[in-house]
């Protein structure tokens, strides 16, 4: 391979690393704006949950396997970590850390969906794409399109 095939190489893998981090990012912080009414109300068209009430009753579906008790912690437990995960995958911000944890994440929500919803579920809405796209990045160094590579640079 010559130089310039390498470099546009390079160039394309780092655009499909800051799409895929963008878009796993993005459906996080989508998901968390349903549950609080962002997207419209319940029942609304493409509305999945519309507010917190009726996310805390899809929470105990796919959390059947726990006590009823703990279904709301659950709620709330997801909501923070996506919340979190979408900010720091977005920005580019310990890509690596971020991107194991919203991989095992993804695959915690696609396991409650299979006992809790069926398998079908998981597939229906890609969660085991989204997971192995965030084990994916976790394997890459930072780009030039991450926080991390900003900070890495002023360090050094």
């Amino acid at each position: 391979m010559n130089s310039k095939t390498l470099q546009s190489t390079e160039t394309w893998t780092e655009i499909a690393r800051l799409f895929a981090r963008l878009a796993l990012g993005a459906s996080f912080l989508s998901a968390v704006a349903d549950r609080f009414g962002l997207w419209g109300p319940y029942g609304a068209k493409n509305v999945s949950w519309g507010d917190f009430a009726h996310f805390v009753e899809y929470t105990g579906a796919v959390t059947s396997l726990f006590p009823s008790s703990l279904t709301v912690s659950f709620a709330w437990a997801a909501t923070v970590a996506e919340t979190f995960f979408g900010i720091l995958l977005m920005a580019g911000f310990k890509i690596r850390m971020t991107s194991v944890l919203s991989g095992l994440l993804l695959l915690l929500f696609a396991m409650g969906m299979v006992t809790g919803l069926g398998i079908k579920a998981p597939f229906d809405y890609s969660v085991f794409s989204a997971a192995a796209a965030a084990f994916l990045l976790a394997f890459w160094e930072p780009d030039r399109f991450t926080l991390d590579k900003l900070l890495n640079r002023s360090r050094n």
